[in-house]
């Protein structure tokens, strides 16, 4: 006669993978996060190396914003030649390469999601399962934090000032929207493009390198004028950063939603509603 043993405990938690004593259906937050980066970095990615249908006067894709270069042609709905920094892309460029301009600015907004505190814990608990939920018994890894194949995560505190610039160039295309041919007016496509600068102005400012930049290195908040304006500041984006993972997911949505809109009117697909 055998007798049963129960599985050896570690932590708390049985010994074997996605073991928990929760009764609640931990698992669906999992598979949805996993689903929701899967979905919309994926469709951003193939946008990204399309290069096709940014345009559509006087909208451009934040996708492939700004243009510093543009394809000099066989490139549907690319940006035209008087609107690209340094006109088409230079004969060196290889050729299995597509010419799109979101190799160039627009890549700093992957740099600054990749290793954005809110995104490292969703993408580890995704796709790495250390630990798929809280009270979860994750897979058997070995974990040596940011000092080894993820030594890249430190430059996060360096990724927001090219996250900054971008936002800069993402507000300009922006209240460039209300305009097309010198008469000012106002679409559809305005509306997408202000609501996508202001969510990724919400999900930058709410970031936490962000905030200890503005006033987390300080000792005193009541020193001097301009320690309390920086408090101030650093209150609002307390704010900001109390709803980080909303503003990460609501922007990322708006990005995906704002490219797919202008990539539609380019195509001739879908008409926009405008007052021009």
């Amino acid at each position: 006669m055998t007798t049963a043993t129960a599985p050896r405990a570690i932590g708390g938690h049985r010994d074997s993978f996605a073991a928990t004593t929760r009764s609640d259906r931990w698992w669906q937050g999992w598979v949805l996060t996993a689903t929701g980066l899967f979905v919309f970095f994926g469709y951003l990615t193939l946008r990204a190396f399309q290069g096709t249908y940014y345009w559509f006067d006087p909208y451009i894709s934040p996708v492939g914003s700004p243009p510093l270069f543009t394809p000099a042609s066989g490139y549907p709905g690319s940006v035209p030649l008087n609107h690209a920094w340094f006109g088409t892309f230079p004969s060196m460029w290889p050729r299995w390469v597509p010419q799109s301009p979101a190799f160039f600015i627009p890549g700093l907004a992957i740099a600054f999601r990749a290793t954005c505190y809110y995104y490292r814990k969703a993408y580890y608990r995704a796709f790495a399962a250390s630990p798929p939920a809280c009270g979860v018994r994750g897979a058997s890894l070995k974990y040596r934090g940011e000092t080894r194949l993820l030594l890249l995560q430190n430059l996060h505190r360096y990724t927001l000032y090219g996250a900054l610039l971008l936002l800069c160039f993402l507000w300009y295309d922006a209240f460039a929207a209300f305009f097309k041919g010198g008469r000012f007016g106002i679409g559809v496509g305005t509306l997408v493009m202000i609501i996508n600068a202001s969510l990724l102005s919400g999900y930058t400012f709410g970031c936490h390198s962000w905030r200890h930049l503005i006033g987390g290195r300080k000792d005193c908040f009541s020193c001097d004028a301009g320690s309390k304006r920086a408090h101030g500041i650093w209150k609002k984006s307390s704010w900001l950063n109390s709803r980080h993972m909303l503003f990460a997911w609501l922007s990322l949505f708006w990005v995906a939603f704002t490219d797919f809109y202008v990539s539609m009117l380019s195509r001739g697909v879908i008409k926009d509603l405008n007052t021009w």
